[in-house]
């Protein structure tokens, strides 16, 4: 997490200055490429099947396939194959990181759901939400505090509060605008959120630091 609540508890135990440095992108390594058929569905989600997740997912990934049961949808990670799951969720297992630019290029939109602890903190932009804009994938979002400041609602990302927003953004979406928002998102990130970016951000900050003390030892 990050912001304000991360920001006050850590000054709050004593922290002179606490400036939160997040998740970003590596276009080196995650970028558009060919769809690939063993990963297309209209919405997709990856991750890991967790304790502080699980309830996110039904509300937010297995709802919306129930409500839609004539569209596809693929769910990646570990722990799901003994998970109840609809008949038109497909379960695939672990998705090596080589396969995360095709599995997130392929599906007409992609889903990120926060976890519990992240979605209650607000500003927790995961590694995969970078991963995913890099791809020029169409992203669905949970709703979160602070998205904004990393991708603006409606034309970058698509934001969900419960699953049958996802289930309406899956059922209004054309490839047109989903390609629209997949591009717009990746021109933000590649724009804003790097970690070169990100790298510099820290330099700078190390910098002015390391010159006010400098300042205070010559006072």
């Amino acid at each position: 997490g990050g912001g304000p609540p991360v920001v006050e508890a850590y000054e709050g135990f004593g922290a002179r200055r606490c400036v939160p440095i997040y998740n970003a992108l590596d276009s080196s390594t995650h970028h558009p490429v060919p769809s690939d058929e063993r990963f297309k569905a209209d919405l997709s989600f990856l991750g890991n099947r967790l304790p502080d997740r699980e309830a996110r997912v039904e509300q937010f990934f297995l709802e919306p396939a129930a409500r839609l049961p004539d569209r596809s949808f693929i769910i990646g990670g570990n722990g799901w194959d003994t998970k109840n799951v609809p008949s038109n969720v497909r379960h695939i297992g672990h998705v090596y990181t080589r396969d995360h630019n095709a599995f997130n290029a392929s599906p007409l939109a992609v889903l990120n759901i926060a976890r519990d602890s992240m979605a209650a903190t607000g500003f927790s932009p995961a590694t995969r939400v970078f991963e995913a804009a890099g791809a020029a994938a169409c992203l669905i979002t949970d709703a979160w505090v602070g998205l904004e400041l990393f991708l603006k609602e409606g034309e970058e990302v698509l934001v969900a509060r419960d699953g049958k927003d996802v289930a309406d953004h899956v059922g209004a979406l054309t490839s047109d605008q989903a390609r629209r928002i997949g591009d717009a998102a990746r021109a933000r990130i590649i724009a804003d959120h790097t970690y070169a970016r990100r790298g510099a951000q820290v330099d700078a900050i190390l910098k002015a630091e390391a010159s006010r003390k400098r300042e205070r030892s010559v006072a």
